[in-house]
């Protein structure tokens, strides 16, 4: 059985869910320049070194540049991300892991946006603490504790 090529209806996030809940992970692709593949290739190792990438695979299909605002295309199981957010890699890495939590409460039939989007940030920080957990680079400890401290000064949280 193969991931649904889109997953928009009723039926398709069903057969979605169901691979899911065996064990489903896509071979991730990445769609733009090579500039772009460059970064997203360096959120993707964060990712890993926080242990998320698995999570990511379980819900992203693709990662494609675009010109305009970075977000989640549930129905391509994909995000879309400009380049302007790839010129931070651990903010970018974190909004992945954002997207992906969000595509999983999709699925699941939450609310993914708007007041649902408090579980997705939730995700985003903990995977922010995995990382300045993990990660052997003093740099990367450093700038996850900075955005750390921006989150919990946010009148967000």
């Amino acid at each position: 059985m193969s991931f649904p090529k889109r997953v928009y209806t009723v039926d398709e996030v069903q057969k979605a869910r169901a691979l899911i809940e065996k064990g489903w992970k896509h071979r991730l692709q990445i769609k733009g320049s090579s500039e772009f593949k460059h970064k997203v290739k360096e959120a993707l190792a964060l990712i890993e070194t926080a242990g998320y990438y698995d999570f990511l695979r379980t819900y992203i299909r693709e990662i494609v540049e675009i010109e305009g605002f970075s977000q989640l295309r549930e129905a391509e199981v994909a995000i879309w991300v400009d380049k302007v957010t790839l010129s931070d890699v651990i903010d970018a890495a974190s909004l992945f892991i954002q997207k992906a939590q969000q595509m999983k409460d999709f699925l699941e039939g939450r609310l993914y946006y708007g007041q649902g989007e408090t579980c997705a940030v939730k995700t985003r920080l903990e995977f922010l603490e995995a990382l300045k957990r993990r990660a052997e680079n003093d740099n990367v400890r450093k700038r996850c504790e900075e955005k750390l401290k921006n989150w919990a000064e946010s009148t967000f949280f």
